[in-house]
């Protein structure tokens, strides 16, 4: 062991441990970060906090955001912008996995990225189920910004391709163990996950088209608006 290394280590989770005690408590008890500030002071202690426009670290995606429309399980508006935000280790290794399949004339199609804790509250509301709605009391990998969900898109063609579902299906049609009769669709859905799982990502069982980083706890929930993180203040 380094011993060098002893001090800036203790100095690291002693920023930490200060800074998590400013983060306020919601009424079930979770901390969510919800102002610029708080968030801008969790980058300062580690850069990997840092949220990250996908656009700007990914070329040639496609996009499917149906949250900043009514074309949504919902049926009402529940984004004011078509962003995605994604914490910075999700980007860099998300950059990997489609530079793959560009090779094979393909690209990721991109749903969602980082949400808004009060949006998850406004989803639950109507789907009250956690296998495919995240229980406000236990937060969502979305709102740390640790997740996505995604698909795949073919360049030649120019069309998704065939995957189980339709995004948020919320059936067993969906579940990762789901046995698939269709080869095309079969093989697609295997290539989504080798590819993410190849990156470090877990698939969520019960949505084919979600995939979280395993430590993503270590990232706090937030409840900041896109606006704000996207102009940075």
């Amino acid at each position: 062991m380094n011993v060098k290394k002893i001090p800036i280590l203790c100095l690291f989770l002693i920023c930490r441990y200060a800074f998590a005690q400013h983060i306020p408590k919601n009424q079930y008890g979770l901390e969510v970060i919800n102002t610029m500030e708080l968030y801008q002071q969790s980058v300062q202690i580690d850069s990997n906090q840092l949220m990250v426009p996908l656009k700007d670290w990914l070329r040639g995606l496609h996009y499917d955001i149906r949250y900043a429309t009514r074309h949504n399980f919902t049926g009402s508006k529940l984004y004011d912008t078509a962003f995605v935000l994604v914490r910075l280790p999700v980007a860099k290794a998300l950059k990997a996995v489609n530079d793959s399949l560009q090779k094979m004339g393909y690209c990721l199609l991109i749903f969602d990225g980082y949400r808004p804790y009060s949006v998850t509250e406004k989803m639950w509301k109507i789907v009250p189920d956690d296998r495919y709605a995240a229980d406000p009391k236990k937060g969502s990998g979305h709102n740390r910004g640790a997740a996505i969900d995604l698909s795949i898109y073919d360049l030649n063609h120019h069309h998704p391709l065939k995957m189980p579902t339709d995004f948020d299906d919320f059936t067993d049609l969906a579940h990762h163990d789901y046995i698939i009769t269709d080869p095309e669709v079969r093989k697609n859905r295997a290539l989504l996950k080798s590819l993410m799982e190849w990156q470090g990502f877990k698939a969520l069982s019960t949505e084919w088209w979600h995939y979280y980083l395993p430590d993503y706890k270590k990232y706090p929930l937030m409840d900041v608006d896109f606006e704000s993180l996207i102009e940075g203040k």
